[in-house]
């Protein structure tokens, strides 16, 4: 049985909302997933007139979707798509990377985006095919190795291409799975950096999360309904990480519960503050190696790469 969008009640629903009982036809369902994504940079000023934009894209549903996303919100307030560019990590994972970049490629061609791409083995020396190879034992899991690497190549990308800010299409279900990590991990003073307002670091580079108040089901269907391409094939390392676990926990809580991701999030966001208001002021602390700011006299990709290149070597 067809319902009447709750809201317009002009056409037949698409999408059944069970969290909030609403019946959305397609345009009111892109509307809300666009309003809910520019209210959330609003809220939080995550994005201020004149700053250039760089926006993580991987040719997954959640980067093209926040790529799309950013375009018509620049287009929307006037701004230059010159202030706009994506940048693409290329991990080196053979047979999965290459279909994604050619993608992600003529999808930015189609929106009049400048598209940056950098690899692994041109910044670190390895690509992770190669790493997977060589590195010391499974306790340095691929996931935490790969987004090592992958946080100082946006980065690098980023700075190359002039940006002022890092927009990454990191949704509600990842900001609560990494919540969970840390919480198991014991972690507990990175959750105070988990909040959704900016984050600056030293060279004055900041790092936003556009999506972080949408789910990741929601992206998938607007993905859908915009009709963008992405693609579709996982990669062949993830399932080493605790996040596939922990998908599928909250997935089966949330198929039971509706809304009970977003109670959750809530709750993260409450716990957050609280453990924001113990920190200390992260300082300018730079590593020894790279002279990157760093929580330590050494951050975690040199470690990483010595660590990689000591069993290579070896």
């Amino acid at each position: 049985m067809s319902h009447a969008c709750t809201k317009c009640r002009r056409d037949n629903s698409v999408y059944f909302r069970a969290y909030s009982g609403e019946y959305l036809c397609k345009k009111c369902f892109v509307r809300s997933i666009e309003d809910k994504a520019a209210r959330t940079m609003s809220r939080y000023s995550m994005v201020k007139y004149g700053e250039r934009v760089a926006v993580g894209v991987s040719g997954g549903k959640d980067s093209l979707s926040l790529l799309y996303v950013m375009k018509k919100f620049f287009d929307d307030h006037g701004r230059s798509s010159d202030d706009l560019v994506a940048v693409t990590i290329d991990e080196g994972i053979r047979g999965y990377r290459d279909e994604s970049l050619e993608i992600v490629r003529d999808f930015c061609s189609k929106l009049g985006v400048q598209n940056k791409v950098m690899g692994y083995k041109e910044i670190f020396g390895i690509s992770m095919d190669e790493a997977m190879v060589v590195r010391p034992s499974e306790k340095m899991s691929s996931c935490s190795m790969c987004g090592t690497f992958r946080r100082r190549a946006i980065d690098l990308a980023a700075e190359s291409a002039g940006a002022d800010v890092v927009a990454t299409a990191h949704n509600m279900d990842d900001q609560l799975q990494t919540f969970m990590i840390n919480l198991l991990a014991g972690d507990v003073e990175r959750i105070g950096w988990m909040h959704p307002e900016p984050v600056e670091y030293a060279g004055g580079m900041k790092k936003v999360k556009p999506f972080v108040e949408i789910s990741e089901h929601e992206i998938v269907f607007y993905a859908l309904q915009r009709e963008i391409p992405f693609q579709s094939e996982e990669c062949p390392y993830m399932n080493e990480s605790i996040r596939t676990d922990l998908r599928e926990f909250f997935n089966g809580l949330e198929k039971e519960h509706p809304g009970i991701k977003n109670n959750a999030y809530a709750s993260m966001l409450k716990v957050s503050e609280r453990m924001k208001m113990t920190l200390e002021p992260r300082g300018d602390k730079k590593c020894s190696v790279c002279g990157r700011d760093s929580t330590g006299d050494v951050c975690s990709v040199c470690k990483t790469v010595a660590a990689l290149s000591l069993n290579r070597s070896g």
